[in-house]
């Protein structure tokens, strides 16, 4: 069964390798297959990873398009635990997030990284 994806006008979506931009129009797609595919909203860029969650978010996302993402399970391990020791209440995100990576479910780990930087964001409006 197809992904079917409707693309409003100009948004973006990364399928695999490659970015796509939509043109003026709607468009609705059907894919096939095991590429990975985000859209413009999941799509975090690199200068805008301003936090370490929001840096979490695009070393997974990283991940998620690479074609050798343990590459980079290293690298994730030694941030979690930056992360963790400055907040210790992201554990219970790390310990999901990361059995996730494990299993190769790098897409649902992107979905509860987003639920890790609103909870990023909330400690920070503590402190503010």
């Amino acid at each position: 069964m197809a992904l079917v994806i409707d693309l409003k006008p100009s948004e973006k979506i990364i399928i695999g390798d490659a970015l796509i931009t939509n043109d003026k129009t709607r468009t609705r797609l059907h894919i096939e297959g095991d590429a990975p595919i985000l859209r413009e909203k999941d799509i975090l860029r690199a200068e805008d990873a301003d936090t370490p969650c929001k840096k979490m978010y695009l070393l997974i996302q990283i991940m998620y398009l690479s074609k050798n993402p343990e590459n980079m399970h290293e690298d994730y391990f030694k941030l979690v635990s930056e992360i963790q020791n400055a907040a210790p209440s992201t554990s219970i995100f790390f310990m999901q997030i990361g059995d996730m990576i494990l299993e190769g479910k790098y897409y649902l780990a992107l979905k509860k990284a987003k639920e890790l930087i609103k909870h990023e964001q909330e400690l920070i409006s503590n402190v503010a």
